[in-house]
């Protein structure tokens, strides 16, 4: 009978999953030890349960591995070949955007109407579409331009408007003063040369009556 394919998840029922951890801890060590001994190989093995406990296997020791590969990463060779590595990979990107540039500006020459020579009637049809498409972008972007424009010249008028009515009502003449003249005054009297005034001489105390 053929055994069901276990599914690559997290065991939840604890008893379980102490006992696969059992089965493969093992298996796994007994593979590292197989490895060592069949090809002669420095191996070290390292693993912590999720209890926290410690289990590890090594065919010298765990700190001499460990202390090796550590001497390995700062060997000059390992840093030459990360260097050429990435200078590959550098020189790779290089040529994928170079590429990439040639293919763009030859799209570039075709919009311009350059080499269309070869161009099949489908991709001239394509052109003329995305010329088409280019062309009507740039008039809508042109007339909302001139929309913007003209709606700033219109709000520039109207504050000048309002200002040059501000001005006139500063500027407005205020009417003369007239001069008020009690009733009973007339004036062509005051005017007149010909008044005449009567004056009485009295001669004596004050309070006498005589007069000449």
């Amino acid at each position: 009978m053929a055994r069901g394919k276990r599914e690559m998840r997290r065991i939840e029922n604890t008893a379980s999953r102490q006992v696969t951890f059992s089965k493969r801890r093992n298996g796994l060590l007994k593979k590292a030890f197989e490895l060592s001994v069949l090809c002669d190989a420095e191996v070290a093995l390292i693993v912590f349960s999720s209890r926290g406990h410690l289990y590890e296997f090594a065919t010298s020791s765990v700190q001499k591995t460990i202390d090796r590969y550590k001497m390995h990463m700062k060997e000059p060779g390992s840093t030459k070949r990360a260097a050429v590595e990435s200078i590959q990979h550098w020189k790779s990107e290089t040529a994928r955007l170079a590429n990439k540039i040639e293919v763009l500006e030859a799209h570039k020459r075709k919009l311009m109407g350059e080499g269309i020579e070869p161009c099949s009637t489908e991709e001239l049809r394509e052109l003329e579409a995305q010329l088409e498409k280019s062309l009507s972008n740039v008039r809508a972007t042109k007339q909302k331009m001139l929309l913007d424009h003209i709606s700033e010249l219109k709000e520039q008028e109207r504050m000048a408007l309002r200002e040059n009515a501000v001005l006139r009502e500063k500027c407005k003449v205020e009417p003369l003063l007239q001069l008020t003249i009690p009733e009973g005054i007339n004036t062509s009297d005051q005017a007149s040369p010909n008044v005449e005034v009567e004056t009485e001489l009295i001669i004596g105390r004050p309070g006498t009556s005589d007069s000449r």
